[in-house]
């Protein structure tokens, strides 16, 4: 028989369960897949509403006159922001986790569907925007550390794997919405309306079905399955306030911290390609916005489904450390093939999908196996402090995401030009392509006249000379408004733009070469964390702890009169 139904949580009436969610019990196979499947479901769609507004980058940054350091600098505050609010997180050792992800949600679907489509400027943008990365940094915490609760040790790589499933199953949800409908639906406000409404549908089924373990049961090590009759045993002589006494103090070791830095470091890539990636691949390879979304879509699944698939051979092999060091390797392999095919103009969308498959592929090796690896050697200080491990390394991701996207500026500066005047400057010059080169090699005489009329009344004689000079058609394209507007436009930033264009891929270049450095930080990492190299050592610590516990619940039995 299921224990989900037992419990307080279910002996309170219909609206005191809206905020009162802890079970007694651990629940049953069933029910426990449920709470898991919620919680990565609350995951997608946390991280589509986080998400959606990098697919249509380029058109928010001209509707709203947003430079590129402007919008990079609000995402540096948004996740400054998220950083602070995910070491506040930590207190879900104490308060829970539950009603912090059902009613962020909650809040995420209403700046979604109604703040965004509705900022009429930058300002108000930055605001939602702000808003968005501090709750964001609250469930970023809450999240994993439910799928924790609800996942023994045993299948923590399977369950984490999904669970990371969210920011990448958002990612690909974004990219596959946006490259089907923006044809349709060109407003960028239209992604967020799209977006706002999931998010609305799935923080009323997280209200109503989102339940979380009672301390003394989640405040326990659980290895596998079997451990359940022990933990329920155990949990009547927990004590938990003496559990999370200085938790902090606990946390903040070397292996915690510097693994933590270490992944995010790596990460510096995924975050690269969330915010940008549409950015570059319209700026830099010229495809259209749906043509970008549309690569990243093979980057999204490759990793979904990398990161199913090694989380379920790491638990059935029971080791973790030998994946990371291969996704990690694989990585850097393929941000090697990214950094040398940036400056080729010529490469083309399925070379460039090949790429990101690989990316993606090694990636999802990396952190399903890492989460997993990373929430047990938090376990081995204290399984009661979680909450607390996984908000240092949340702080420290936004810590590291924030910096790197206020560097980024300085280092891709010719973004701004290529956004705010690239496809006006192409358009013109596609125009006036027949007479260009003409009006380029008379440059100077040419200016020379707007200079000396410019009103444009030039006198008959001057007008002569100028048909003679530069030919008759010539002479007529500088003179209707459509070609004045192009010229003009060509004149006063076309230069600006060829040179963007001309230095923008080298820049791109060199923030790739960032984002591969930190993957090379991450290896030494990998030695840091607890757990066997080997199938075999891994088998036999479990068939140790197995007998550990069958004696102490012998101890713990009643024995027969």
């Amino acid at each position: 028989m299921s224990h989900l139904a037992i419990g307080p949580a279910n002996r309170v009436s219909p609206v005191s369960r809206l905020f009162r969610r802890e079970l007694d019990h651990y629940p049953d196979q069933g029910p426990r897949y449920l709470q898991l499947a919620l919680v990565v479901l609350a995951t997608v769609i946390l991280y589509y509403e986080n998400y959606i507004g990098g697919a249509v980058a380029t058109q928010i940054l001209g509707d709203l006159n947003m430079t590129f350091g402007y919008y990079v600098g609000i995402l540096v505050i948004s996740n400054a922001l998220g950083a602070m609010a995910s070491l506040a997180a930590g207190l879900a050792d104490r308060v829970g986790r539950a009603n912090l992800v059902a009613y962020g949600l909650g809040l995420t679907g209403i700046i979604t569907l109604f703040g965004f489509p509705h900022a009429g400027s930058k300002t108000v943008f930055a605001i939602f925007l702000a808003l968005l990365g501090i709750v964001e940094g609250i469930i970023l915490v809450a999240t994993p550390a439910l799928v924790r609760d609800f996942s023994p040790q045993l299948g923590r790589a399977s369950a984490m794997g999904f669970w990371t499933l969210g920011p990448v199953v958002g990612s690909l949800v974004v990219s596959m919405v946006s490259s089907n409908t923006l044809k349709h639906l060109p407003r960028w406000q239209d992604q967020f309306v799209i977006c706002g409404v999931v998010g609305i549908i799935v923080f009323l089924l997280a209200l109503v079905g989102l339940r979380e373990l009672a301390p003394k049961i989640r405040d326990q090590l659980m290895v596998s399955v079997q451990d359940k009759a022990l933990i329920e045993a155990r949990a009547k002589g927990i004590d938990v306030e003496a559990a999370l006494e200085k938790p902090w103090g606990r946390v903040i070791t070397v292996p915690i911290v510097l693994s933590a830095l270490a992944i995010s470091l790596f990460l510096l890539g995924y975050y690269t390609a969330v915010a940008f990636f549409p950015i570059f691949f319209q700026t830099v390879q010229g495809f259209t916005a749906d043509q970008a979304n549309g690569l990243l879509n093979y980057y999204w699944a490759s990793n979904a489904i990398s990161l199913i698939v090694v989380g379920a051979l790491s638990d059935r092999l029971r080791v973790r450390k030998p994946f990371m060091l291969l996704g990690a390797l694989g990585g850097v392999v393929f941000s090697l093939a990214l950094y040398s095919q940036t400056p080729q103009t010529n490469v083309s969308y399925r070379a460039w999908s090949i790429i990101l498959t690989g990316v993606g592929v090694y990636g999802g090796l990396v952190f399903a196996t890492w989460m997993a690896s990373f929430t047990e050697t938090v376990e081995e200080k204290s399984p009661a402090l979680i909450a607390h491990g996984l908000a240092v390394w949340g702080g420290l991701l936004r810590v590291v995401v924030a910096v790197s996207f206020l560097l980024l500026p300085h280092v891709i500066s010719s973004v701004t030009p290529l956004v705010e005047n690239g496809p006006a400057v192409q358009a013109a010059a596609a125009r006036q392509a027949a007479f260009l080169p003409t009006v380029q090699a008379h440059q100077g005489y040419l200016n020379s006249i707007t200079e000396r009329y410019p009103d444009g009344n030039v006198p008959p004689d001057v007008a002569t000379v100028i048909v003679e000079t530069v030919g008759a058609d010539v002479a007529q394209a500088l003179t209707t408004p459509q070609g004045k507007a192009d010229f003009a436009l060509l004149g006063s930033v076309g230069a600006e733009v060829q040179q963007a264009q001309e230095e923008s891929p080298r820049q791109w270049q060199h923030w790739f070469l960032v984002c591969l450095i930190g993957q090379l930080l991450f290896i030494p990492a990998v030695f840091l964390l607890r757990g066997p190299w080997s199938a075999r050592k891994a088998r036999e610590q479990a068939q140790e702890h197995e007998r550990l516990m069958q004696r102490e619940m012998a101890t713990l039995s009643p024995q027969p009169v």
